[in-house]
């Protein structure tokens, strides 16, 4: 068995791990454990009363963190003539077609989220072995697939975040950085819980929110108080 470190001893001591803590305690907690060299990334894992095998229970969508995710996306759009131009104003930072395409297939990747107009999804969608794997793959009940691409970019990099349940029921996401304050990241916070809240599927059945946690990149994961967050 590895033999704890020092630091990975004190974080471990640091959260009592039978106890349910209300959201707000469990931010803080979260932000004082935070004491890595780089600025941690403030993470919730939700687990869901949902069997995502069955269609009917899948819980996907996006939703946008008022505060801001902290970090820099970089945003890929396939589009062409005036729809590639109101791409660029709206600040995309790789913007093609076939030219594109031909980067993509050769291994270049240069963007976190890709956009496209619907019709050049017919050419997007030769790249569905690269891009599926990395959740990258345009979809329109996500918005990424839009003639609205100024818009969408907008959102992107103006702290949109994209959820997926994972096979577990398990859906993981960062609510901002360490360093952002308590107060943000709470806001982030309740922003994320009422759109699963929302997105709740008609095939669920039973508790719908079971478990949280709260944790900083590196650090031990906190247990949430769920009646809190029903309340």
């Amino acid at each position: 068995m590895a033999k704890l470190t020092k630091k990975a001893k004190t974080l471990a001591t640091a959260v009592d791990a039978e106890k349910l803590y209300g959201v707000n305690d469990a931010i803080a907690l979260a932000k004082a454990n935070a004491t890595a060299k780089f600025d941690e990334t403030i993470e919730v894992a939700v687990n869901l009363g949902v069997d995502p095998r069955h269609a009917d229970q899948m819980v996907r969508g996006v939703v946008t963190l008022p505060k801001g995710t902290g970090k820099t996306v970089r945003v890929g759009v396939f589009a062409r003539g005036p729809k590639a131009e109101e791409a660029k104003a709206a600040g995309a930072d790789v913007v093609g077609a076939e030219d594109l395409l031909e980067l993509v297939q050769g291994g270049t990747i240069d963007f976190d989220r890709c956009i496209a107009t619907p019709d050049l999804m017919g050419l997007v969608g030769r790249l569905g072995k690269i891009l599926g794997p990395k959740g990258m793959m345009p979809n329109p009940k996500l918005g990424t697939v839009t003639m609205n691409v100024g818009e969408a970019v907008k959102a992107a990099k103006g702290g949109q975040i994209e959820y997926r349940v994972e096979k577990a029921g398990i859906i993981h996401s960062g609510i901002g950085k360490a360093s952002f304050p308590a107060e943000d990241l709470r806001a982030n916070f309740d922003a994320l819980l009422d759109a699963l809240v929302k997105a709740k599927p008609a095939g669920a059945k039973g508790k719908y929110v079971k478990k949280i946690a709260v944790s900083s990149t590196m650090g031990a994961g906190i247990k949430v108080d769920t009646a809190e967050v029903a309340a």
